[in-house]
Order: structure tokens, then sequence, then C-alpha cells
């Protein structure tokens, strides 16, 4: 998997070949062929890797991190667990999506998998906002969600993190304190 990350965030899906991988991964190129099968097949399941921080096939909704976050009766608290679990996601997975994301202009498996990855994206949000929504007044439940999906992006991310020195605890304390004023609560 560290090859393929390596390769698929530096030269791009596209430039990536099963050969440079099982190079770069001091293996048999029949080997990477074996184990996944094609080049897609790499990228989806080092996507998977990143985004869940193992090779566990454990959806996202049944994580620690969630059920913490949905169990927890302080909205303010609920609020900064789910972003601190989706920001450990971003930075674990945010090059892997960047390169996933450029690779869905030239293969339509791979918009298939950038699409699913945003509609998983999205439902993750609306499961997490829904449950905060009981638990806060008059939370418009769709606008939160917006703002989530255009703070918790992989873009975002790495923006401020990398490009402009903020550190991962400043972001998350960032995006903490606009989805609470997004959803009227006191920060």
């Amino acid at each position: 998997m560290t090859a393929a990350r390596t390769l698929f965030t530096t030269t791009g899906y596209a430039s990536t070949t099963m050969k440079a991988i099982a190079a770069e991964a001091s293996v048999a190129v029949q080997t990477v062929y074996f184990v996944f099968g094609n080049k897609r097949s790499v990228l989806e399941a080092l996507l998977d890797v990143s985004i869940a921080g193992d090779d566990e096939p454990t959806p996202t909704l049944t994580r620690p991190w969630v059920a913490e976050a949905l169990s927890e009766p302080d909205p303010l608290t609920q609020l900064r667990i789910q972003v601190h679990g989706a920001r450990l996601i971003l930075d674990r997975a945010a090059p892997v999506l960047l390169a996933v994301r450029a690779a869905a202009g030239a293969d339509p498996e791979v918009a298939q998998l950038w699409a699913s990855t945003c509609e998983h994206h999205e439902m993750v949000l609306r499961h997490l906002t829904t449950a905060l929504a009981g638990k806060v007044d008059h939370l418009d439940i769709d606008r939160t969600i917006d703002v989530g999906l255009a703070l918790l992006t992989p873009e975002t991310h790495i923006l401020l993190i990398d490009e402009r020195g903020w550190s991962p605890e400043e972001y998350e304390t960032w995006v903490v304190g606009v989805l609470a004023r997004t959803a009227g609560l006191r920060v």
C-alpha cells in the first residue's frame, strides 16, 4: 500500500503502472496482479485503508468514534468528537482522495469510485447531523451538512495544514467553530 500511495499521490493515477507499483514495493509485478487484479482495485484498496486507518471491513458508521459521538448527550461535545474523527480521516486520506478525484475525469470506473466516496461522506455527515439535530433546537440539517461538506474536504485540509501551515488541531478547532455557529451552538 505504501508504494501505491507514494506513486498515486506524487505521479498520479494515470502515470502509475502496476509495474511501477511492484518496483516501488520491491515485489514481482505478478504479485501485485495476484493480490489486487488491476490498478483500479489497488486505488480502491488504498482509499479504503486510508479512510478507515486499518484494513478491517468495518463501515464508518460502526467505528468507535462514531458510536462515541452519537452517544454523547452534549451537542457541542458530540460535534467536537465527530469533527475530530473526520479530521483524523483527512490526515490519512486527503492526498489519496485528491488522487482519486483527479483520476475520475479520465477513468469511468474511478469516477464511480469518486462518486460513491462523495455519497458516503455526505451520508455519514447526514447521519451525524441528524443525531445532532435531536439535541439542538432549530438546527438546519441541510445547511449544516453543506457547511460540513465545504469544510471537511481534502482540498481545505491540504490548503490550511500543508500549504498555510496550520496545525491539524487548529484546523479542527476552526471547523468545530464554524459548524457550531452554523448549528446555533455557543463555542
